[in-house]
């Protein structure tokens, strides 16, 4: 991987963007964390933010720092990257309903106020703002783009992260990327009656 290539880790929060993060970290890609942000019972095996990806529109100096490296940034903040590096965005996707059912229990956890929005309209704003995203990011030259579905990553692991694996030029160690996929974390499953009880 050539040094002026990041790979971004992206998605909604709670699309399992902290599993990515830490199975490329299992494979042996270092990644760009300052973990400032603890694990707790939402996300038990750490966040994997990095601030400085928050205020990258006004400073984006911190990506002198991430070439061959990872980052998690959420998809919003995908648009202030500055073209100057090549992109390689590992975009996690996740079924809205359990997106929202994950980020309501989080936000109950923590203390503070749900949102008032029904879950209908939620959803609907999402999914319009990834559309979005993804029409934009298929016209930019600077970036190539991935889509993984987390709960194909939780139920087959070894042949998602063989796709991630040769996304990323290969050279990755697949085998630990896949054992660091734990399917005990899958805690907001739509329609969990269909899915294997071992998840």
């Amino acid at each position: 991987m050539e040094s002026n290539v990041v790979v971004i880790v992206s998605g909604l929060p709670r699309s399992g963007t902290s599993m990515m993060m830490r199975a490329l970290e299992a494979g042996g890609l270092p990644v760009l964390a300052d973990h400032i942000r603890k694990a707790d019972e939402d996300n038990p095996r750490g966040y994997y933010e990095f601030e400085a990806v928050k205020k990258t529109k006004e400073d984006p100096s911190w990506l002198r720092q991430a070439g061959c490296r990872a980052v998690k940034m959420v998809y919003r903040l995908l648009y202030d990257l500055p073209d100057s590096y090549q992109y390689r965005v590992l975009f996690m996707q996740r079924d809205m309903q359990e997106i929202l059912a994950s980020q309501r229990k989080m936000l109950l956890r923590s203390g503070k106020k749900t949102d008032p929005v029904s879950d209908g309209q939620m959803a609907a704003l999402f999914e319009a703002e990834l559309s979005r995203c993804r029409q934009w990011l298929a016209r930019q030259p600077h970036f190539s783009v991935l889509y993984v579905d987390y709960r194909a990553m939780i139920q087959n692991p070894a042949e998602q992260v063989q796709r991630i694996n040769e996304f990323l030029g290969g050279g990755l160690d697949i085998q630990a990327m896949a054992a660091s996929v734990d399917p005990t974390l899958y805690r907001n499953r739509n329609n969990p009656s269909s899915e294997p009880e071992s998840l």
